[in-house]
C-alpha cells in the first residue's frame, strides 16, 4: 500500500483541505453533547428559557457547519479517489505498452483486465472511505476521550475497559480476512479467464459441441469465487455483531454508574448524558475505522495486483544511447549464434542459428511444427531478446536501436492477423497514420484487398468488428498484409501469413510483393513449398536447429527432411 503514495502526490492539496474540513466537523460534532449537557443543566434543570433558545441556535448553527463541511468532504474525497483510479488505470495501461512478449506470458490477459479494472475499483472505494472516516475517526475519538476525562474521570474507566476488547476482534477478523482477499482476486482472475476463452471462442465450441464442457468449467471456476467470497462475508459478517455487543454493554456500564454518581450527588443529568455522547463517539470511531477495515484486506491485496504490475521489471528496455544505422545501410538482417530460451523453460527453443539476408532478397523459412520457425522472426523487432549470440539489422545489433526506430524499418504480420475494431480505412493506417489517400490504395491493390473493399457499401469506410469477427480469415490476412505494406518498411516479415489464401490469390499477392520488395529484405515463415519455392534463400529448421541452407533446387538434392516436405506437398513433375 505504501508503494501507492506516489499516486497520491497531486492530490496533496485536496487531502489537505479534506483533513481541515473535516477537523471542522470533528469540532461542530465534539461540540454538540457539551452544549446540550449545559441546555440539561443550566437551563432546562433552572428554567432558563432564554438560555435555551441561545444555547439551541449555538447547537444549530454547529450542525449546519458540521453538515456543510461533511458535504465538502464527501465532494472531495469523491474526487480525489476518482483521480487516483484513472491514474492508476493510466500507470497499468502505459505499463503493459512497454510489455514485451515476456511479460505478457508473466500477467496473463484476463489478470492484467482484472487489475486494471476490478482491483483499481477496490482502491477507489477504499480510498474514498478512508477520507470520509478514518480522518474523522480519530478526531472523534481523541476529542471524545479527552471531553469524557474532562467530564468523569471515572466514567472514562468504561471506555478503558472495552477498547482493547473492540482492538482485539477487529484485529482478529482482518487478520483472517487479508489471505481470503488475495484468494478471491486470483479466482476472480480464474473467471475472467474462462470467461474471457468462452467469448473468444465461441465458434469452435459450438462447433464441437462443447457447450455443455464450457459451462462446466465456468461454474467451477464461479462456484469456487462463490466459496471463496462467502467465506470472506462470515468472516467480515462477524465484526458489525461483535462491536454492536461491546457498544451496548459499554453503555450499560455508562448508564450504570452515571446513575449510581448522580443518585451520590457527584455528578449531574447533563453530564452523564454527556459522557454516553461522547462514549458513543468513542465507539463509533472504532466502528467506523471497523467498516474501513472490511474493505482493508481486498483494497491491500488489490494494491498488490496493481503494483506488481506498474513495478515489475521490463526484459526489453531501449539503450541509453541508441545508434541509427547508415543512411546508404538498409535492409539487412543477420543472426549470428542466435539461441533462445522462453523463461522458464528447460531447453532452448532454437539453438545456434547464423544467416544473413539482405535488400533486395527474399529469405524463407520452414520446417515441422514447434521447430522455432515463429520463434526466430520474433526476435528481429525485439518481441523477445536473445539468450545468446547476436541479431543485428542493417549492421547495429537490434538491442543498440531504440525501439520504435527499429520496428519502424519493419513491416510485421503476425501467423494470427489481428483487426482491431473501426473501419477499413484505420486499420490499414495504423500501419501509418500520416498515410496519403494513394498509399492506402496502393497497399490495397498489393494485398488483393481491393476485391472484396470495393463489394462493400461503404468501401475503406466499412466497418471492422472487434477481433474482425465481420471478415473472413483470408480478408483478415490480406488486411494484415495492406498495414504492414503501407508503412512501405526495410524488412516485410511474413509469420505464415498467406495460409488462408487460396492458391489464385497467394500467387497474385506474392507476384505483386516481389515487385513491391525490391528495395526491402524480405523473411516468409511458411508452410506451403508453392509460397518459398522462388526465394533467394531456404532455412529448414528442425527441433530448433537450423539444419538446411540454399535455394528450392538445392535443399531437394542435399536436405531430405526438406525434400520429405516437397514430395508431400508437390507432384512429381514439380520435383523432377
Amino acid at each position: 500500500m505504501t508503494k501507492l503514495l506516489r499516486y497520491l502526490r497531486p492530490f496533496t492539496k485536496g487531502i489537505v483541505l479534506v483533513v481541515l474540513l473535516t477537523f471542522v466537523s470533528g469540532f461542530a460534532d465534539l461540540s454538540l453533547p457539551a452544549l446540550m449537557s449545559n441546555i440539561i443543566d443550566k437551563g432546562v434543570a433552572t428554567g432558563n428559557t432564554g438560555y435555551i433558545f441561545t444555547m439551541g441556535a449555538l447547537m444549530l448553527a454547529l450542525a449546519l457547519l458540521g453538515m456543510a463541511a461533511t458535504i465538502v468532504v464527501g465532494y472531495f474525497a469523491a474526487r480525489i479517489s476518482t483521480g487516483l483510479g484513472r491514474d492508476l488505470r493510466k500507470g497499468i495501461f502505459r505499463k503493459v505498452e512497454e510489455f514485451a512478449l515476456a511479460e505478457f506470458d508473466t500477467f496473463g490477459t484476463s489478470s492484467l483486465i482484472t487489475r486494471t479494472t476490478n482491483d483499481v475499483q477496490q482502491l477507489q472505494m477504499f480510498l474514498m472511505m478512508l477520507l470520509r472516516v478514518v480522518i474523522m475517526a480519530p478526531i472523534l475519538c481523541v476529542g471524545g476521550i479527552i471531553m469524557t476525562l474532562a467530564k468523569s474521570a471515572s466514567l472514562s474507566l468504561v471506555v478503558v475497559v472495552a477498547v482493547p476488547f473492540l482492538i482485539f476482534m477487529v484485529m482478529m477478523i482482518a487478520n483472517r480476512a487479508l489471505p481470503l482477499s488475495k484468494s478471491m482476486q486470483r479466482k476472480l482472475d480464474r473467471v475472467n479467464m474462462v470467461m474471457r476463452e468462452k467469448l473468444t471462442g465461441i465458434r469452435v465450441i459450438k462447433a464441437f459441441n462443447n457447450t455443455e464442457y464450457e459451462k462446466g468449467r465456468f461454474d467451477e471456476a464461479n462456484k469456487d469465487l462463490t466459496q471463496t467470497t462467502v467465506k470472506m462475508q462470515r468472516t467480515m459478517a462477524l465484526l458489525m455483531p461483535a462491536v454492536m455487543v461491546i457498544l451496548n454493554f459499554s453503555t450499560i456500564g455508562l448508564m450504570w454508574f452515571g446513575g449510581l454518581r448522580i443518585q451520590a450527588g457527584a455528578m449531574m443529568v447533563g453530564d452523564v448524558m454527556a459522557v454516553v455522547q461522547y462514549v458513543m463517539q468513542i465507539m463509533m470511531s472504532f466502528v467506523m475505522m471497523s467498516m474501513v477495515f472490511v474493505m482493508m484486506p481486498r483494497a491491500s491485496a488489490s494494491a498488490e495486483r496493481i503494483m506488481e504490475v506498474i513495478d515489475s521489471q521490463i526484459t526489453v528496455t531501449d539503450p541509453e544511447q541508441p545508434r541509427r544505422a547508415p543512411e546508404d545501410v538498409k535492409g539487412s538482417v543477420e543472426f549470428r549464434h542466435v539461441t533462445f530460451s522462453y523463461p522458464g523453460a528447460p531447453e532452448p527453443v532454437i539453438k545456434d542459428i547464423s544467416f544473413a539476408t539482405a535488400k533486395g532478397e527474399t529469405t524463407a523459412i520452414i520446417g515441422s511444427t514447434g521447430s522455432g520457425k515463429s520463434t526466430i522472426i520474433k526476435l528481429i523487432p525485439r518481441l523477445y531478446d536473445v539468450t545468446e549470440g547476436e541479431v543485428l539489422v542493417d549492421g547495429i545489433n537490434v538491442r543498440d536501436y531504440a525501439q520504435k526506430d527499429l520496428r519502424a524499418k519493419i513491416g510485421y504480420i503476425p501467423q494470427k492477423a489481428v483487426l482491431f475494431s473501426g473501419t477499413i480505412r484505420s486499420n490499414i493506417l495504423s500501419g501509418k497514420e500520416d498515410a496519403t489517400e494513394e498509399d492506402m490504395r496502393a497497399a490495397a491493390i498489393l494485398s488483393q484487398s481491393m476485391e472484396f473493399i470495393e463489394q462493400k457499401e461503404e468501401q475503406f469506410d466499412s466497418p471492422i468488428a472487434q477481433g474482425g469477427t465481420n471478415v473472413s480469415g483470408g480478408q483478415k490476412q490480406r488486411l494484415s498484409i495492406a498495414r504492414a505494406a503501407v508503412r512501405e518498411p526495410e524488412i516485410y516479415i511474413f509469420d505464415d501469413s498467406f495460409s488462408a489464401l487460396d492458391f489464385k490469390t497467394d500467387a497474385a499477392l506474392r507476384a505483386a510483393l516481389k515487385k513491391k520488395t525490391q528495395d526491402a529484405a524480405v523473411i516468409i515463415v511458411a508452410q506451403r513449398i508453392s509460397t518459398i519455392m522462388d526465394a533467394d534463400r531456404i532455412l529448414v529448421m528442425d527441433e530448433g536447429q537450423l539444419i538446411g541452407v540454399g535455394t528450392h533446387r538445392e535443399l531437394l538434392n542435399t536436405c531430405e527432411i526438406y525434400r520429405e516436405i516437397a514430395s508431400s506437398q508437390l507432384t512429381a513433375e514439380e520435383l523432377a
